[in-house]
């Protein structure tokens, strides 16, 4: 028998049906819990939100340029300046701040997952071993995908949209912070030791530092994963520029959708550039630092 045609008879493993099934169970047994979840972060992203749509525009400018200049200079504080000032001038600023408050708050909460995972998972190879397969799941798996059981577990809005952003965007702050943590010199971690350092004075003083660009390296890969999930979740409800590049999809509207596009560009670079800058001028601080820490 041709193998389409038995799996056509019902041969087939119902994995599908199953998940089906899974995310049922726990709407059923868990939804009190999953509607506090959501709760929480409604109120929190209505927070962001709030934080980067209230103040007038040149104020936010403003900030983002200061933030800018203290992390690469007055270069990129121009530029900031410059592509801020286009979003507002091509009447896309409110969908932006809504972006990047969507971006903020999954990025945070990420990363407040990603790095303790990391570190532990540096420090125990059993931990890293479970740990690694999973993060091999969520990096894999079409972003589409993580709407579906957001869309069912949350409902519309901008919490399934987050839910999927940090699934998204997960992995690779996971995955840098224990390759940081692996590859801090060994006979430095050895000097402390020798000193009496605890083992968590070591893991602040010595290896964190010591970590620290891959740290950001992987909070940079988190924004930017972040930044394109927020405008794929704008599917299932989710605020910002998402909306108006579906809109220009649907009624094939190329000025919308090439100015909600740059909008997404500009901000993306900005966030990299920033992270960037940040992440460059504590490498030398750091290493100082920790191998001072580590003969004291």
């Amino acid at each position: 028998m041709d193998i389409s045609q038995w799996l056509a008879d019902g041969a087939r493993i119902p994995l599908g049906k199953a998940v089906k099934e899974i995310i049922n169970f726990l709407k059923e047994y868990l939804g009190g819990f999953f509607d506090f979840i959501a709760q929480v972060f409604t109120s929190i992203y209505d927070a962001a939100a709030w934080l980067f749509t209230a103040p007038p525009a040149w104020v936010i400018i403003a900030v983002l340029v200061v933030i800018a200049y203290f992390a690469k200079g007055y270069k990129l504080a121009i530029g900031t300046a410059l592509g801020l000032t286009l979003i507002l001038t091509v009447a896309q600023w409110e969908n932006a701040m809504y972006t990047l408050a969507l971006t903020v708050v999954a990025v945070v909460i990420a990363t407040a997952i990603a790095v303790p995972v990391g570190i532990w998972a540096a420090r125990s190879q059993r931990v890293s071993n479970v740990v690694r397969p999973i993060l091999d799941f969520l990096q894999t798996m079409p972003a589409f995908v993580y709407l579906l059981p957001a869309i069912f577990l949350f409902s519309v809005g901008p919490v399934p949209g987050i839910v999927a952003t940090i699934m998204f965007a997960l992995a690779p702050g996971v995955r840098l912070t224990e390759l940081g943590i692996r590859g801090v010199d060994p006979e430095v971690v050895e000097a402390g030791h020798a000193f009496g350092a605890t083992p968590g004075r070591i893991l602040r003083q010595i290896q964190l530092p010591l970590a620290m660009p891959s740290i950001m390296a992987g909070i940079n890969q988190v924004i930017m994963l972040s930044l394109s999930m927020s405008v794929i979740a704008s599917m299932v409800g989710a605020p910002g520029l998402g909306k108006p590049i579906v809109a220009s999809l649907s009624s094939v509207n190329v000025p919308l959708g090439f100015e909600a596009g740059i909008s997404v560009v500009v901000i993306a670079m900005i966030l990299d550039r920033i992270t960037g800058g940040f992440g460059q001028s504590k490498r030398a601080r750091s290493s100082v630092a920790a191998r001072a820490t580590a003969t004291a």
